[in-house]
């Protein structure tokens, strides 16, 4: 017998079909041979193949159907290749992806019963996780606009996301109200494997370190936590802050942590001691949100400061950014010396992102605005995105940039219509900018951003 495409199950299906189709047909001697053939010995007919009745019709019909739909498909391709090429060139440009910023919403995604605190996007796949305040986790298609998941444990409000780990192994964390911090598998149906205890109060934010193998949590108990991710033990405890730390963020090396909080300060703290190595007095409000500057953003970012000298690319933590109650969002370097106020927020500031491209710096407030800074202007506020939500905005995050090697069916990169660079990479280490930023609201909403 010569080989197959079909498996064992398949084979003896479409036996099957045939032989009803021939008994159907009156052809007795050809049935009586076929099933000599076959190696099908005694039982009536009828009772081995009544569950096929009418099958091998309804196949041969779906096939040429779907030809048909094929041989259709591919004439509107045709035809539409045909008009794009006769497009004048300048219609046919793809915006660079260094220097693409939010415009238009491509989703809502509605679903959570309070407000929205969190999200944040997987490394690899088109996934979006959001946290609220009614203790639920959802798991969002963004390409898609679906809802995939709702994960339930924690017993209070989540406020805070993040995707991270090994490649291959990646994990959710998220961290709580509730006082605890917990792990879920993405590779295993988002199934919780671990959870974290040692807070005294609230936790408020939670990031992994670059590595993968850790995490560090900051809580209203005034300090911060840095976690083992295969054990849960806790690592080290940082303390320095007065008052409740609502954000935090490791250096790009993952050798220090940035942090900031209700005290006014921003402070930098040595992961390997705990020791502090910066500690500034950065607003005149309760600081909300941080970030570190990416290498991408050195050379614009030093142009604005006296010596306009550009760091190392490869250095780790050069330059961040701070967002606050004031309403302004500032600009340091890692010696402390302020580079930047932007003004231009008529609430308080609840997040900020810089752009994997290094131009530009995006934040949103309680001004229900997007904004968008142009650091090779002075930091001039070039894009302003009106009401964005219908309440004020409460998170912010710009989707990871992907390895330019991964598989398109993985990574997205076939571009023109889910956001990501067309090819190009404006990014040093040959990652490719994917241009899909999210924002989320008190008013239970959570929208993606595409071009």
């Amino acid at each position: 017998m010569t080989s197959s495409f079909l498996t064992n199950r398949q084979r003896d299906e479409l036996n099957a079909s045939i032989l009803q189709y021939i008994a159907a047909s009156g052809l007795k001697a050809s049935h009586e041979a076929l099933r000599y053939e076959l190696g099908i010995q005694g039982g009536g007919f009828d009772d081995d193949v009544s569950n096929y009745d009418g099958l091998l019709e309804k196949k041969w019909t779906s096939v040429v159907r779907l030809q048909k739909k094929i041989m259709d498909l591919e004439s509107q391709v045709a035809s539409l290749q045909t008009e794009l090429d006769i497009l004048p060139s300048s219609s046919k440009k793809v915006a660079d992806p260094a220097n693409w910023l939010p415009r238009t919403c491509r989703y809502t995604l509605l679903g959570h019963r309070q407000p929205v605190t969190s999200i944040a996007f997987h490394p690899v796949f088109s996934v979006l996780a959001s946290g609220s305040e009614d203790t639920m986790i959802k798991i969002w298609d963004w390409e898609l606009g679906d809802l995939e998941r709702t994960l339930k444990g924690h017993t209070k409000g989540v406020l805070d996301l993040d995707f991270g780990g090994r490649p291959g192994e990646e994990l959710l964390v998220s961290c709580s109200s509730d006082l605890t911090i917990k792990l879920w598998d993405s590779n295993d149906e988002y199934k919780n494997i671990r959870t974290l205890k040692g807070h005294d109060h609230t936790v408020s934010s939670v990031k992994f370190f670059p590595d993968g193998d850790r995490i560090v949590s900051g809580s209203r108990d005034k300090t911060l936590r840095i976690w083992a991710v295969k054990t849960g033990y806790c690592l080290r405890t940082v303390v320095g802050h007065s008052d409740w730390i609502k954000a935090v963020v490791p250096s790009l090396d993952g050798e220090l942590l940035l942090s900031v909080g209700a005290d006014h300060t921003a402070r930098v703290a040595d992961v390997s001691t705990g020791d502090c190595r910066l500690t500034v007095t950065a607003h005149d409000h309760v600081i909300e949100c941080c970030a570190v500057a990416p290498a991408a953003s050195y050379t614009y970012i030093a142009a604005l400061t006296e010596s306009k000298r550009t760091p190392p690319l490869s250095s780790g933590f050069e330059y961040f950014a701070t967002g606050s109650r004031d309403r302004t969002l500032k600009i340091w370097d890692s010696r402390g010396n302020l580079i930047l106020t932007l003004e231009g927020h008529d609430n308080w500031v609840r997040s900020v992102a810089f752009h994997p491209g290094g131009k530009f710096l995006i934040s949103i407030a309680d001004d229900k605005t997007i904004r968008c800074w142009d650091l090779t202007q002075g930091g001039r506020c070039i894009r302003t995105i009106e009401n964005a939500h219908d309440h004020f905005l409460s998170a912010l995050k710009w989707a990871p940039s992907i390895i330019g090697n991964v598989p398109s069916r993985i990574s997205g990169t076939k571009m023109n219509g889910n956001g990501h660079a067309n090819g190009g990479s404006n990014i040093s280490d040959g990652r490719l900018i994917r241009c899909v930023v999210a924002t989320a609201s008190v008013h239970l909403d959570i929208k993606v951003w595409t071009s």
